[in-house]
């Protein structure tokens, strides 16, 4: 697989450049900012161009979001590339601002949190597979933002395990075995989520994460525009 990298950190970005190539996949690019970011897509042939980006959220020159407004930039120029955001803290804003795009393959991890090389290998991998990655702080600061909303009220606290583990890219044969339950007892417990939540399900995990999320980053933006100075 392709990767791009966007990480000022020069022992992590070249720790990330070692890393996939070992793993057998191929940095087309490993950049220190975003500065010459789009050229360098632009510029990419049909052969070279990246099939996954990997960004930073706090970038020079003032480290506070560069990376993530590129990484939204480059969904709405790029839509169909699979992109993974990594993060030193949940970026709560633009984290709702991704999920809620529902286009191309999504993830976003938090560095503290990635323990195992072998994990966020395989997680990389599933997201340059058209899959979903999200760290399940992500998806519990998201379902809590708005957690005084009667739908998402009405959400066991089972439930809520099952959908953060969902958006974690789990298969239900996955949660099953993380939450002791069957395999069927998964399945009844997404669709009481979805059904909950006022959401169609429409066949596709990751879709169905995407719009749940989506959705309840949607239930507080009249209390988030109420309170922002």
């Amino acid at each position: 697989m392709r990767i791009l990298i966007c990480e000022d950190s020069v022992l992590l970005r070249e720790g990330l450049v070692r890393l996939l190539e070992h793993s057998g996949h191929q940095v087309t690019a490993a950049l220190p900012d975003t500065s010459d970011l789009f050229e360098v897509l632009q510029a990419a042939g049909d052969g070279q161009f990246p099939e996954l980006c990997i960004l930073d959220v706090r970038l020079p020159p003032t480290y506070t979001d560069e990376g993530i407004r590129a990484a939204l930039e480059l969904r709405r120029r790029y839509p169909n590339t699979p992109l993974l955001v990594l993060s030193q803290y949940v970026e709560e804003r633009y984290a709702s601002e991704l999920i809620a795009t529902q286009t191309g393959a999504l993830g976003y991890l938090l560095k503290d949190r990635v323990a195992d090389v072998s994990d966020f290998v395989e997680s990389l991998e599933q997201i340059g597979s058209g899959g979903t990655v999200l760290d399940q702080e992500v998806v519990a600061q998201l379902l809590t933002r708005r957690n005084h909303d009667d739908r998402m009220q009405r959400l066991t606290d089972r439930e809520r395990s099952v959908l953060a583990a969902l958006a974690e890219g789990k298969s239900n044969q996955a949660i099953a075995k993380l939450l002791f339950l069957s395999e069927a007892s998964v399945e009844k417990y997404i669709t009481s989520i979805f059904q909950k939540l006022g959401l169609e399900a429409d066949g596709s995990g990751n879709r169905r994460v995407l719009a749940a999320l989506a959705h309840i980053q949607t239930l507080g933006t009249t209390t988030t525009d109420r309170n922002t100075p």
